[in-house]
């Protein structure tokens, strides 16, 4: 207790909250003293109904983020429960302005469902509409997409040849600029700075960390141990583990599982979608730090990865809004599936330098993320119906006049090991990007005045340059033809010369690539063989299935969101 007091004079904060993150009390019990301390009574789920209008008349986001509850009118005044007592006196000018008289309560437990469906469609509607892809219809893509389809087949009929050579020519732009441009971030990479040693933090600010579980049920003990491991004072280290509403399985595991104090559980109301970005919308309102941070369910992150992230916070200006950690696996020798998904994590976690070095946006990935709180806000947070909500977000920083960082540590997470869970999961990554570009191109003009010309066209190639790269790779697969022995169509209507340029541009995209996976694992702490890297070319037709697979669901499931399984071959620890 001695120290408890201690670290509240040196670091501030709730001496509740301390005493919840050392275990030196149960919440319930904490709420039962703060009773009794302030003479007031303890609202509970057997107190009298509350009356949702009382809600409403503050705003429901509003009561959630203060973690107030107007209940009912009680003669001359309105009861409102507080899980804060010592705080209600900075609110009561604002409550007495909407209510009058005010009577203070502590509440038991949090009974924010009273309009926990309003808040479920404000966490859906959070970004602006004009910034979001919740306008778009699938039903109105169809009949143009039939009509280019036709067309397509017809010319192919027509004119086999010449169609095919007019592919071959788009695909090999598309796959050139796509690896030009990485090959420009690999020389970014390989020149970017070191940073300079980090500042003292006097006073570290709590953290808080939201982790979005949806059928996890297997995986929460595991999670819980490798977050302990954060070398972050716990009484500053605020953990959301973030459940829908309807995933009983799950609220189950956590219900069994000893959640440490400074670890909760925040239940998200059922809504039209169920998605990540929804979940943390929602969850967004429940944190107390002024630094977010988001983790998937099955990772890892360096024990000191958090006090990295609050010293370069602290070292730069609020125009810094978001910092991303490098992504790395910890079952890589599985089978050769995760060998090529750690060859190319490895490659592409490694050009990112290079990516920002360049002054281009940064695509964000889903995990290892940490924001400035205000920046979150003023950004309007996620698009809940994005299911690449994190690679949208990364643009919408760029537009705002923001920046993205790239921080020195590592999460490892699980490689994706089994074939269909791997298509899955990428075709989900491939019809985000789809989505984010189809969004952010409504107004092209707009676009280019917000990003400036460079990293306009970095967006082209990046989200544009990589579908279509995938799209259209099989019509390049033809020139493998050639060494086999096996005439190519186009060899009749192309003179040899020009063939042989396209055949060159095709083996120079194929060189590159495998030189990047050769780069990147030169760079990780994993000593996979560099022989594995050339059987990439085999590993490449997987991300066309599923381009293939996210183009159709474009069409018919938008919004869905195709869940990867995690905890299969979770040897992380």
């Amino acid at each position: 207790m001695v120290e408890v007091l201690r670290l509240h004079r040196s670091q501030g904060g709730r001496l509740a909250d301390l005493l919840l993150a050392r275990g030196l009390i149960r919440e319930e019990r904490l709420l039962a003293v703060l009773a009794e301390i302030w003479g007031v009574g303890l609202y509970s789920d057997h107190s009298p109904k509350i009356d949702p209008r009382l809600i409403d008349a503050f705003g429901a986001v509003d009561c959630q983020s203060l973690h107030l509850l107007p209940c009912q009118v009680i003669g001359g005044g309105t009861l409102v429960a507080t899980a804060h007592p010592e705080e209600f006196h900075r609110h009561c000018p604002r409550l007495e302005a909407v209510f009058g008289p005010v009577l203070m309560v502590v509440i038991e437990s949090v009974l924010l469902r009273v309009r926990g469906a309003g808040l479920a469609r404000l966490a859906e509607t959070r970004v602006a509409a004009c910034d979001s892809c919740r306008s778009y219809r699938a039903e109105a893509m169809r009949l143009p997409v039939m009509i280019l389809a036709l067309v397509a087949v017809l010319a192919g009929a027509l004119w086999p040849a010449s169609a095919l050579l007019a592919l071959v020519i788009v695909a090999l732009l598309a796959g050139i600029a796509f690896t030009g441009l990485k090959l420009a971030a690999l020389f970014g990479a390989l020149h970017h700075r070191a940073e300079p040693p980090p500042p003292v933090v006097v006073r570290l600010p709590i953290v808080s960390v939201m982790v979005a579980l949806y059928r996890e049920s297997n995986i929460a003990p595991r999670l819980i141990k490798r977050l302990g491991r954060l070398d972050y004072p716990q009484e500053l280290l605020d953990v959301l583990l973030v459940v829908e509403a309807e995933d009983l399985l799950t609220r189950e595991a956590l219900d069994r599982a000893n959640l440490p104090g400074w670890m909760r559980v925040v239940v998200v109301p059922d809504g039209t979608v169920k998605t990540k970005p929804r979940a943390l919308n929602f969850a967004l309102d429940h944190c107390r730090g002024s630094i977010v941070g988001v983790y998937d369910a099955e990772d890892a992150p360096e024990p000191d990865q958090i006090r990295k992230v609050v010293q370069r916070f602290h070292a730069r200006g609020p125009d810094l809004a978001c910092l991303q950690g490098r992504l790395e696996f910890y079952n890589p020798r599985i089978n050769w599936l995760s060998r090529c998904f750690t060859i190319e994590y490895a490659a592409w976690f490694r050009l990112l330098p290079g990516v920002e070095q360049l002054g281009l946006a940064v695509p964000l990935g889903g995990t290892t993320l940490f924001f400035r709180r205000a920046a979150l806000d003023t950004l309007g947070r996620w698009d809940a119906h994005n299911v690449t909500e994190d690679a949208d977000l990364g643009m919408r920083i760029a537009r705002r006049g923001f920046r993205t960082e790239l921080i020195d540590t590592t999460t490892f997470e699980e490689a994706t090991c089994r074939p269909r869970s791997w298509v899955k999961q990428r075709s989900r990554w491939i019809k985000g990007f789809m989505m984010t570009w189809l969004t952010h191109m409504r107004d092209p003009a707009l676009l280019w005045r917000e990003l400036g010309p460079r990293r306009f066209v970095g967006f082209q190639l990046l989200f544009g340059g990589s579908v279509l790269h995938a799209l259209l790779a099989p019509v390049l697969w033809t020139f493998w033809a050639l060494p086999l022995g096996l005439p190519h169509p186009i060899q009749a209507i192309v003179p040899d010369v020009w063939l042989w340029t396209l055949i060159l541009g095709f083996f120079a995209i194929e060189i590159v690539l495998i030189a990047f996976g050769i780069v990147g694992m030169g760079r990780t702490r994993h000593r996979l063989s560099t022989l594995w890297v050339p059987t990439m070319i085999l590993y490449y037709p997987l991300a066309t299935l599923a381009a293939y697979k996210a183009a159709w669901e474009m069409l018919v499931h938008p919004f869905y969101w195709d869940k990867t399984t995690h905890g299969e071959f979770d040897i992380g620890g």
